[in-house]
């Protein structure tokens, strides 16, 4: 199908925004789907530029912000034109025929992609640091110690159902700001559990490693995060429980 710009305008713009709408309403969505069945490069970049550029702008502006995503060494228009990069890479895999919202498509890309960075961010900063050095003094403050009660051999079995459970959590609409970044860090921490934590001997260490790591992502107190993770340790429970009675 070859859109003219007058038929592009007529499918899009039903109307002017007002200044109190949402920046990503019928208006943008409707004009995904029409970048997804434009052509042609030019009737793609006419769309993205009138209809999608400026509200996706916002959107990862209030992700990073509102999440706090920032990444060291970067400053936030790197990080925002990363984000946006990356995302419009991922743009024609979104399928409107499943009848979910572009916007949270696209939310839970940029988040899952800034989180995935910042985690690959602190595995690089870990690889510098010699944990023989640290374990010591680790080890010897309760304050840095934190039990997330995954034990093998369940492990295996229980990440990949805990983690699309606790994806699922993540889309209500009760959480508040520290539930969801935990739970976002949660997720890519379980994702790349056994990357970023080689086996060892010594499981109270790599716990201590995994509340730093929840507390360097999250930017949350020692006392957040145990405050934020009940949720997800009840969660935690429901699922063993269930698997151990299946």
């Amino acid at each position: 199908m070859i859109l003219s710009a007058s038929s592009i305008e007529i499918a899009v713009k039903t109307k002017k925004k007002s200044s109190g709408e949402n920046y990503f309403d019928t208006r943008e969505e409707n004009a995904v789907r029409m970048f997804l069945t434009a052509s042609t490069f030019d009737e793609k970049n006419k769309i993205y530029n009138e209809y999608l550029r400026h509200p996706l702008d916002k959107m990862i502006s209030s992700i990073i912000r509102r999440y706090k995503l920032y990444r060291k060494d970067m400053d936030f228009y790197e990080i925002h034109t990363d984000t946006h990069s990356f995302l419009m890479t991922k743009i024609d895999k979104f399928s409107p025929s499943k009848e979910k919202k572009a916007y949270s498509y696209f939310g839970t890309i940029c988040k899952n992609y800034l989180m995935g960075q910042i985690l690959k961010d602190q595995k690089e900063q870990n690889r510098k640091i010699s944990y023989e050095d640290i374990s010591g003094d680790l080890e010897n403050s309760p304050e840095m110690v934190y039990y997330l009660d995954i034990e093998q051999p369940e492990e295996v079995n229980l990440i990949p159902i805990l983690i699309t459970y606790i994806k699922e959590v993540l889309e209500e609409d009760d959480l508040n700001e520290s539930e969801i970044k935990l739970g976002l860090s949660l997720v890519e921490i379980l994702e790349n559990y056994e990357t970023i934590f080689p086996a060892t001997d010594n499981n109270k260490f790599n716990k201590n490693v995994i509340l730093l790591s929840l507390r360097e992502m999250t930017n949350l107190s020692t006392k957040e995060i145990r405050s934020s993770i009940k949720r997800f340790k009840k969660l935690y429970i429901l699922i063993q429980s269930k698997m151990k009675t299946d």
